[in-house]
């Protein structure tokens, strides 16, 4: 139990910042719920289409106009970063484990798990700016026909040793290109209900992009189009309500049970930029497409 609650705090310390800031009481929260997205609750973003399957173009509205995007696929390179600091990831777990509370060195916060997305498009009443920045727990999502697949997996093996879970996790790293879409990141917004929207919540249901950053060496830049799901929406397709209950149950598989299911986030990626540092091939260059 120790460790597990050592995970958490060290995956998410700048969500549980967030989460002690958003603890006021109903007349501060009343600063921040002054939208329209909502209604009975839930909302429907209605400013981006969810592709058919087999489709590798997204429409959204942005900047107040309908466009067509291209979606692209993460490179060799990429995608071996992403899964090897990720698997060295369980490896310091599996050492935090075997020390039983001993004290060790701690999962590190960067990488491709924190990613910092940028957002803009809405100026809050308590900002007088519409540019957002904030880190947000990713992953990948799976294929649409794997997902059903992966989610019964997960529920089979909820009540698995913490060990066991991590040897999954590292299944699905080592088969990634055949589990997984590889144009995707998935997230969670944890905090916007009515009566409380984050900054990145309003600018993505406004404007419906965002950049993601992932500090780590070599540093990775994705330009995204975003779709955000709530667990209520009784609009949604029996794909996104999938991609709902994935991205809600692989978080709880990790960190533990959590009382609801949050709003499921689909970063659609349009434009991939190499951030690595002190490489003239690199330094903030787009390398896809």
């Amino acid at each position: 139990m120790q460790v597990k609650k050592a995970l958490y705090i060290g995956s998410s310390i700048c969500i549980i910042f967030i989460m002690s800031c958003g603890n006021t009481n109903q007349e501060e929260q009343n600063i921040y719920a002054q939208s329209n997205f909502w209604k009975d609750g839930y909302f429907h973003q209605t400013n981006v289409i969810t592709p058919d399957k087999g489709e590798n173009t997204i429409r959204a509205k942005v900047d107040g106009k309908w466009q067509e995007y291209t979606l692209q696929k993460f490179p060799e390179h990429f995608l071996e970063w992403n899964t090897e600091r990720r698997k060295e990831t369980i490896e310091v777990i599996k050492e935090m484990i075997a020390a039983k509370g001993k004290p060790s060195k701690g999962p590190d916060l960067s990488g491709p798990h924190n990613g910092i997305v940028a957002s803009y498009g809405f100026e809050r009443k308590d900002s007088k700016f519409k540019l957002n920045n904030a880190v947000k727990g990713m992953g990948f999502l799976p294929k649409r026909e794997k997902i059903e697949e992966i989610m019964k997996l997960l529920k089979d093996t909820d009540d698995a040793s913490f060990p066991e879970k991590l040897e999954n996790l590292i299944h699905f790293y080592e088969n990634v290109d055949s589990l997984f879409d590889l144009d995707k990141q998935g997230s969670l917004e944890l905090y916007s209900t009515p009566k409380f929207e984050t900054q990145t919540f309003l600018n993505q249901m406004t404007n419906p992009i965002s950049t993601i950053v992932f500090l780590d060496i070599p540093s990775y830049k994705l330009k995204t189009i975003v779709r955000l799901l709530h667990p209520d929406d009784p609009n949604l397709t029996e794909y996104e309500k999938n991609v709902v209950r994935y991205i809600n149950d692989i978080h709880s598989y990790f960190h533990g049970k959590f009382p609801r299911d949050y709003i499921a986030v689909i970063y659609y990626v349009v434009e991939i930029y190499d951030n690595s540092p002190g490489r003239r091939d690199a330094m903030g260059r787009r390398i896809v497409p």
